[in-house]
């Protein structure tokens, strides 16, 4: 990639193409902390619903010095504007659908055909309530909950309010081993004496602390308690499961449903998926 088309790109980075996405990965090989760039395709893969996007999210957090700056960039309306305007796209395509619905009801026939049409139907409905399999094929469709309504891989969207689910996600990728020199056997154990010939110092001078003035004990632990109820959200769900932390999946998608009663129905078929993801894998 051209020195040129990166410097475009920085300066309008929402005309970042999906064959350009991929270019940039070969940049960053070569400039790893390239943050600007990273950015910039990470941007790419959210406007291409990249199953990668997730993934690219923990490494540019970990080659981004401050990630509160991130945070800003990926909930910043012009970073979602590409899925702002496909949900604009949508609703409007929705409103065209049923005022040509309602127009054509205007224009429809006669009002006895529409009678004879609606009582039909009702006849058709009430037989239908006496038919005892139907029941049965509620009760299996019911059961029926695919993994694929899960939709893993999917980019996770965060928003301005949800720096914790931010931070949940970071954390698997932050966890790094510490690496640790192996010390001979001697300077092992000159290290040991010398632990216990301070703690022999500290012993022989006995100090002793002067007890201030009483102060008002602080509980900062009680204060600074946040419920996980106010801090759940149906996107920290979602990182719980893409880090394949089921069971605290299941357990977010049970507040989920206290907290919205009305989506009672969509979280427990979330919760039925996640139980059979779960066999699949065991």
């Amino acid at each position: 990639m051209k020195q040129e088309e990166i410097t475009y790109l920085l300066q309008h980075p929402a005309e970042i193409t999906q064959e350009q996405t991929t270019t940039l990965k070969e940049v960053l090989q070569q400039y790893p902390y390239f943050q600007a760039a990273r950015a910039i395709r990470l941007k790419g893969l959210k406007n291409a619903n990249s199953l990668h996007y997730n993934k690219e999210l923990k490494v540019t957090a970990a080659y981004t010095t401050d990630r509160s700056v991130l945070f800003d960039l990926i909930t910043s309306e012009e970073f979602n504007q590409n899925q702002i305007s496909e949900q604009i796209r949508k609703q409007e395509q929705l409103e065209k659908e049923e005022a040509k619905k309602a127009e054509q009801e205007e224009t429809s026939g006669e009002d006895n055909l529409s009678l004879d049409k609606a009582l039909k139907m009702k006849i058709k409905e009430s037989e239908q309530v006496f038919d005892p399999e139907l029941f049965m094929r509620f009760e299996k469709k019911e059961k029926e909950t695919k993994v694929t309504d899960l939709q893993l891989g999917k980019p996770l969207d965060f928003d301005r309010q949800e720096n914790h689910s931010f931070t949940e996600w970071l954390k698997l990728a932050s966890a790094t081993p510490i690496e640790r020199e192996e010390e001979e056997p001697e300077e092992q154990d000159d290290a040991k004496a010398r632990k216990f010939d301070l703690i022999s110092e500290f012993i022989a001078k006995s100090p002793k602390i002067v007890p201030s003035k009483t102060t008002k004990k602080v509980n900062l632990a009680e204060e600074n308690q946040t419920s996980p109820e106010s801090l759940m959200t149906e996107t920290l769900a979602r990182v719980y499961l893409e880090q394949k932390n089921y069971k605290k999946a299941i357990q977010a998608y049970k507040i989920l449903i206290l907290k919205n009663p009305e989506k009672s129905g969509f979280f427990a078929d979330q919760i039925r998926a996640i139980e059979k993801l779960q066999e699949n894998n065991s």
